[in-house]
């Protein structure tokens, strides 16, 4: 039986965006398929009573200066966003929308990953959102369409509430069957749980 691991993230998190980088690598090193986990971390965050990082100056500080060691680490290019922190629901819908839809999810994933974090791009301005779309081939009328279908709104606000009910209160988060592991920072712990 092929070992799966489970992803949980938002665009709005760079330590997702590390993850994003790196988890591959270490499922196909392992044979396991990764389960992708749209979520609302601004939802997770307003359930759990958790922050984001951004929120403290000391940690919001430091962090750019970690996330650029992980880069580093990872191999994956990395430039600290101005716009940051962003508001992430439209982008999350369109996530969980293309993901519904199927083919074209990781290609989104990819696009609005490398806007957020490698070029870096406001993706809060819809304007701005549009032409990073529209340049990788996606039709933004198509996509703001998706992002306004009520399944594709329920959808993600269950996903982020089974995520909670799983006990998630960050991104990234992680689970190999009920094992939880949370921060790109575990991910060596993924790696010895599917390898187990």
């Amino acid at each position: 039986m092929t070992k799966t691991v489970e992803f949980y993230f938002d665009f709005g998190s760079p330590y997702s965006y590390l993850a994003y980088k790196a988890l591959p690598m270490i499922a196909a090193a392992r044979g396991a398929q990764i389960v992708w986990r749209p979520m609302l971390l601004g939802g997770v965050f307003k359930a759990t009573g958790n922050h984001s990082p951004a929120e403290i100056p000391a940690k919001s500080k430091w962090m750019h200066r970690d996330m650029e060691r992980w880069a580093a680490r990872y191999g994956a290019a990395f430039t600290r966003n101005p716009h940051f922190p962003i508001n992430t629901l439209t982008l999350m819908r369109g996530a969980t929308g293309m993901q519904m839809r199927g083919p074209e999810f990781h290609k989104y994933v990819e696009v609005i990953f490398q806007a957020m974090w490698a070029e870096p791009r406001n993706l809060g301005d819809p304007q701005e959102l549009a032409a990073v779309l529209r340049r990788a081939g996606f039709d933004p009328d198509a996509v703001l369409s998706l992002v306004n279908d009520p399944a594709v709104k329920e959808r993600l606000k269950k996903d982020t509430e089974e995520a909670v009910a799983r006990g998630v209160f960050g991104a990234p988060t992680f689970f190999v069957g009920e094992e939880m592991f949370w921060g790109q920072d575990r991910l060596d712990f993924v790696d010895e749980a599917l390898a187990g």
